[in-house]
């Protein structure tokens, strides 16, 4: 167990998990409950949320260098945070990064068309083009410096803090060092300095120029104020967020587009009902586009239900409860695992099966709003969710309707969990131009 928790957690899960409503162990660090039951989860992350709070392991991975941003706070800190960064988020503010978004992805194609005939590793370029389109809308300035420093601190930052650590497993104290974390100190030193320099550039192109400055999130989280008692984020937390921003901007969407394109490689019929849309979309007004795209959104959703972002939502118990018919003690460590989840035997028809007719027209409204999770739920859903979704939309048409992507031989995408999923040594395919 400790091997695999270690290497791939996503290969601990058994066929129970993807079977019952609920399923108990007893592990070294305490007792916990994978729950699959919507009207549990419902109950875990709705309507007795004072009952479940986060819980400490999933605070210590997260920790590493996103304490004080919005995934890891909690109580009033956590609402004024959520407060004043709900306007950066927006549905207007996100609609009008389409066309920064669009800029990104013909840059891909321009790359792309100078490749034709060869091998190209799709989860390396999923990633430059996020962190692409995160300079155009959050970082317009730029990181100054090269974004492939970015590229490869992220990864690494990813592949250290995306492994459960033994000595957690065993319920070894904080204060021993943690060996999987040692090596992620010259990455954080990396992300504080590029952070600080981030912020001190903005900052004086605000006090020399205002009315020229860009009207990005940077400078949309300078600015956010609380609603309510129009209090501003201290310089902790605006660094914890941008650190934040860049970690699941680039991350999770990346990794939703290397899967993506994977499963549409797998799906003729997919493919040409996706291209056949980016024709039609991609000729007329761009303003909007990713709202007119509803067969791609319907891909994209089908990858975050086989492969989604959010891999584990966990909870402690602080008192006694019953979910999905089963005592709960305190201190039980409650899981809600979206892979498991949405490929559950008893909540989908062939729930291994990629369909995205699912999320088609009347077939959405069947779907239990607690048996599909790719963002959260709750209070605590992604923020960035719309923005992820608009963003994976545009450019997975856009590639779509330029190239034919096929499989190299001997690529076989295992998923692999570092917090998120990413396919074992990358998605190898070959570049085709469309004729």
């Amino acid at each position: 167990m400790l091997r695999v928790l270690a290497s791939n957690p996503l290969e601990a899960w058994t066929a129970a998990h993807f079977e019952e409503p609920i399923v108990t162990t007893g592990l070294s660090i305490g007792r916990v409950a994978v729950v699959n039951e919507p009207a549990a989860i419902r109950r875990v992350l709705m309507t007795n949320t004072a009952n479940y709070q986060k819980d400490w392991l999933q605070r210590r991975v997260l920790s590493a260098a996103l304490s004080n941003g919005l995934l890891t706070v909690e109580t009033d800190q956590w609402k004024l945070q959520r407060r004043a960064l709900a306007p950066l988020f927006s549905r207007k503010t996100v609609l009008s990064f389409s066309a920064a978004m669009i800029e990104a992805a013909e840059t891909l194609i321009d790359r792309l068309s100078q490749r034709e005939g060869q091998i190209v590793d799709f989860s390396d370029e999923s990633t430059r083009i996020t962190v692409d389109v995160l300079e155009r809308t959050i970082f317009s300035d730029g990181f100054g410096r090269d974004p492939n420093e970015v590229r490869a601190a992220m990864s690494a930052y990813f592949n250290t803090v995306g492994r459960i650590d033994p000595f957690d497993v065993l319920g070894l104290p904080s204060v021993v060092p943690r060996p999987t974390r040692m090596k992620l100190k010259p990455t954080l030193r990396f992300f504080d300095k590029t952070v600080g320099d981030i912020i001190a550039m903005r900052q004086r192109r605000l006090a020399a120029d205002p009315e020229n400055a860009p009207r990005d999130i940077l400078t949309l989280l300078l600015e956010a104020r609380d609603p309510e008692t129009g209090g501003a984020l201290s310089d902790i937390e605006i660094r914890a967020n941008i650190l934040t921003f860049i970690a699941a901007g680039q991350e999770t969407t990346a990794n939703c587009i290397t899967w993506t394109l994977y499963l549409l490689s797998q799906s003729r019929e997919s493919r040409e009902r996706v291209r056949a849309e980016a024709d039609q979309e991609f000729d007329g007004s761009l303003e909007g586009l990713a709202d007119r795209l509803p067969v791609t959104r319907a891909v994209i959703d089908e990858t975050n239900r086989l492969y989604p972002p959010i891999t584990a939502i966990s909870r402690t118990a602080f008192g006694p409860d019953e979910l999905a018919g089963e005592p709960i003690k305190p201190g039980t460590m409650i899981v809600i695992a979206p892979y498991v989840l949405h490929r559950h035997r008893a909540l989908w028809v062939k729930p291994n099966h990629f369909d995205p007719s699912r999320f088609l027209g009347d077939e959405r409204t069947r779907i239990d709003r607690f048996a599909y999770l790719p963002f959260g739920v709750g209070p605590r859903i992604c923020i960035g969710a719309t923005f992820a979704i608009q963003e994976a939309s545009i450019i997975v048409a856009a590639l779509m309707r330029h190239f034919t992507l096929e499989m190299a031989s001997g690529c076989i995408p295992w998923p692999v969990q570092k917090v998120t999923l990413r396919p074992k040594d990358g998605l190898r395919m070959i570049v085709r131009r469309r004729r």
